[in-house]
C-alpha cells in the first residue's frame, strides 16, 4: 500500500511538472553507495558494532544469571519452605525484570543503542545531503532521487545517476572514474 501510495505521489508530481514545465531536470543518486564510500560512515558503523557487541554481552550476562536463579530454585526447590519458595520467586522475578529494563534501555526505542547511532550517523548523512544540495543546484536539479531508499525505480537511465557528482563533491570519488553525465 505504502509503495503504491509514492508510486502515485511520483506520477502525479512527473505529470505536473511535464505540465508546467518542461525544463524541469530530475537526477538519482544511491546513498547506500556513497555512505560505504566513506571513512567516516565506515568507522562509525565499526563503533556502533563494537558498543552494540559489548551491550549484547551485558544482556547476555544479566539473562544468564536470571537462568542460573531459576536453575538453583528448582534444585533446592523441594528443600525450601513455603516463605523461602516465595522470596525466591519473587528475587528471580524482580531480577528478570532489572534484565529486561536494561535491554529496553539499550535496545528500547530511543534506548542508548538508537541514540548513539543517531549521533554517530547523523554527521556523515548531514555531509551527505550538504554535498546533494550542492550538486543539485550546480546541475540545476530540481528533484533529486534517491534509488537505494523505498523508492522504487523501475528504470534509471545513466545520465542522470549524480552519485558521481555527490563522491565528487565529498572528495571522494575516483579520480580515474569517468563521469559519464554530459551537462
Amino acid at each position: 500500500m505504502k509503495k503504491l501510495a509514492i508510486q502515485a505521489f511520483l506520477v502525479v508530481l512527473a505529470c505536473v511538472f511535464w505540465h508546467d514545465s518542461y525544463a524541469q531536470k530530475f537526477g538519482y543518486i544511491d546513498s547506500k553507495f556513497i555512505l560505504g564510500q566513506m571513512k567516516e560512515y565506515k568507522q562509525a558503523q565499526s563503533e556502533i558494532a563494537q558498543l552494540s557487541q559489548g551491550w549484547q554481552k551485558e544482556v547476555d550476562a544479566k539473562n544468564k544469571e536470571v537462568d542460573n536463579m531459576e536453575k538453583a530454585y528448582l534444585a533446592e526447590e523441594v528443600l525450601l519452605t513455603d516463605e523461602m519458595k516465595k522470596e525466591r520467586l519473587a528475587a528471580i522475578s524482580k531480577k528478570r525484570e532489572e534484565a529486561r529494563e536494561y535491554q529496553r534501555k539499550i535496545f528500547g526505542f530511543e534506548g542508548l543503542y538508537f541514540l548513539k547511532k543517531q549521533e554517530l550517523i547523523k554527521p556523515v548523512q548531514d555531509k551527505v545531503f550538504d554535498a546533494v544540495e550542492k550538486v543539485s543546484k550546480a546541475k540545476k536539479i530540481q528533484i533529486m532521487f534517491d534509488k537505494s531508499g523505498e523508492l522504487v525505480m523501475i528504470y534509471t537511465d545513466p545520465r542522470h545517476d549524480y552519485t558521481d557528482f555527490v563522491l565528487e563533491e565529498l572528495g571522494i570519488g575516483n579520480k580515474d572514474d569517468v563521469i559519464d553525465n554530459k551537462r
